[in-house]
């Protein structure tokens, strides 16, 4: 059933794309389907000349195995489109299950507009179900884990530090109570630090597949 949602999400977000754009190409499962339904409308020929900034190698790979150009660096985004581990009913999301939070972050914060797309699982009244990601320097990187849990969480190295970023940094997954976005301020402070998976104030659009339907939720970017 998820997986029937996240099509029905992607497919319902390729509608707002047309010729010319410049798009930010998310990481993730849901993300997959957006890139195959996208490939497809450019080897019909529906749209053409569309430039992505993928957000991981993996995307990069995959874009451009489905005939989408591809740059790393790129002024004015239209729209962003990418997926979520989570959701609320502000539009605050929890990131980074694939490991590219960095990347996601950086081209979503550079995008006129975010467009998210995920199944109704990932929705929650408050962020709790998804453990934060949280990508660190690998120096002195367990001194930077402890510095973390003293927040308030309990943490883990991805894969026990096997699992590297495209940055060649280290992703700690840590389980709060609960995922306040105001922990993202806090957490960034710590050095060893490199990005926090809490996306606050950053999506203008949320499609969520639920059922045979999909709802869109929107919000004002801050």
């Amino acid at each position: 059933m998820y997986e029937e949602e996240k099509k029905l999400a992607a497919m319902e977000a390729l509608k707002y794309v047309h010729s010319g754009m410049k798009i930010g190409l998310g990481t993730g499962s849901t993300t997959k389907y957006f890139l195959e339904g996208l490939g497809e409308m450019v080897e019909s020929g529906k749209i053409s000349d569309i430039t992505g900034v993928p957000t991981s190698i993996r995307t990069e790979e995959l874009a451009r195995s489905h005939g989408i150009n591809t740059v790393n660096n790129m002024e004015g985004i239209e729209i962003d489109f990418d997926g979520a581990d989570e959701f609320d009913p502000a539009g605050n999301l929890v990131k980074g299950g694939g490991g590219a939070l960095v990347r996601e972050k950086i081209v979503a914060y550079n995008s006129r507009d975010v467009y998210i797309m995920a199944d109704h699982s990932k929705f929650s009244q408050r962020l709790h179900n998804f453990p934060l990601p949280v990508e660190v320097l690998p120096f002195m990187e367990e001194s930077t884990r402890r510095n973390i849990e003293r927040i308030g969480c309990t943490s883990i190295f991805r894969d026990g530090k096997k699992f590297r970023s495209d940055n060649g940094n280290y992703i700690i997954d840590c389980k709060f109570e609960y995922t306040d976005p105001d922990l993202e301020s806090r957490i960034k402070m710590i050095p060893g630090v490199v990005e926090v998976g809490i996306f606050r104030g950053i999506a203008t659009r949320i499609f969520m597949g639920n059922g045979e339907n999909c709802r869109i939720m929107d919000f004002k970017k801050s």
